[in-house]
């Protein structure tokens, strides 16, 4: 797993869309961002800095402008001296308003890029941090391949060779759609889900041995692809083996853990004459119904007990 950074100057070079104009500061645009949340520091203005996150980006809104505003030259430079004794990697302001002078003078002499934005704070606020989520989510490589299948993203896993891209390839010929093929890409967004996707360079192709590398959205048409998927299931291909235990009943649910998310985990044993394609889908459209609250291992089991109970009974009411 790693944990990415981002510089200043990427974020504004590649999301015109915060419209952010450089003020003061830009021999420290390259600055490195690697904290996803974004702090406004209006509590700190006023002279609280216990607890101030100095190591995210730092957003003046109309509150913080109008506040620094009401004051008397002397007290900002108070402010000013203390709120720029922190390493600060960057600071925005938003609503077009242009910082005061002091700021302007501190961050050109520290090396701090000051921006401001037409934007309002709350819309700016919820741009950036999704721009900071992508970009700074914990992300890790697996090799495999991803598949939307029945809206249910399913990563396929198993050694080389064990058919992994073959089954896709069916699943993709039936309708449904590939993500990522041999190194799938995935990154953790919040606590509790994964996105996966593919490599720019990689995206859309697939490596089947015997026919070599082909173009799955030239030859199956743009429906067949998409560039990302929540990974909601882990299929893991396995050669036959007499000697090992399959489960059976579906009862207990195996689980595999990736970048601190734990996601179901299946185990599917391929020998001549086993539909992997035909099980997979199964196995997404049993995925959504237990999304549903539908279990049917633990119904059909429940049945079985009950069943049982009732026989039990009556051969007591009979011996009686």
């Amino acid at each position: 797993m790693s944990i990415a950074s981002i510089s200043v100057e990427t974020i504004v070079r590649d999301h015109p869309e915060l419209e952010l104009e450089l003020i003061s500061g830009d021999k420290g645009v390259s600055k490195k961002i690697s904290n996803s949340e974004i702090n406004r520091p209006g509590l700190s203005l006023t002279g609280f800095f216990d607890f101030f996150a100095h190591d995210r980006i730092q957003v003046f809104g109309k509150g913080e402008w109008a506040y620094l505003n009401s004051l008397s030259d002397e007290k900002v430079d108070l402010i000013a001296e203390k709120f720029f004794s922190y390493s600060l990697n960057c600071i925005i302001f938003t609503h077009g308003n242009i910082p005061q002078n002091k700021i302007i003078e501190m961050t050109e002499t520290l090396h701090i890029p000051l921006f401001r934005t037409p934007i309002s704070t709350h819309k700016f606020i919820t741009l950036i941090s999704d721009i900071l989520n992508k970009s700074l989510a914990p992300r890790t490589m697996r090799h495999g391949v991803l598949i939307e299948v029945f809206g249910i993203g399913i990563l396929l896993a198993g050694k080389s060779g064990v058919g992994k891209s073959e089954t896709a390839l069916e699943l993709i010929e039936r309708g449904h759609r590939l993500v990522a093929d041999d190194m799938v890409e995935i990154r953790r967004y919040s606590e509790s889900y994964l996105i996966g996707t593919c490599s720019d360079l990689l995206r859309h192709h697939m490596e089947i041995r015997g026919l070599g590398i082909i173009n799955i959205k030239d030859i199956f048409g743009v429906g067949s692809v998409r560039d990302r998927k929540l990974i909601e299931l882990i299929i893991n291909i396995e050669e036959w083996n007499p000697e090992m235990d399959f489960d059976r009943t579906g009862l207990d649910e195996e689980k595999e853990e990736i970048l601190g998310v734990k996601v179901p985990l299946l185990k599917i044993p391929i020998k001549p004459g086993r539909n992997i394609p035909i099980i997979v889908e199964t196995a997404a459209m049993n995925e959504r119904l237990k999304k549903m609250g539908t279990f049917g291992a633990r119904e059909f089991n429940s049945k079985l007990t009950n069943y049982i109970e009732q026989i039990n009974i009556e051969k007591s009411h009979i011996e009686d």
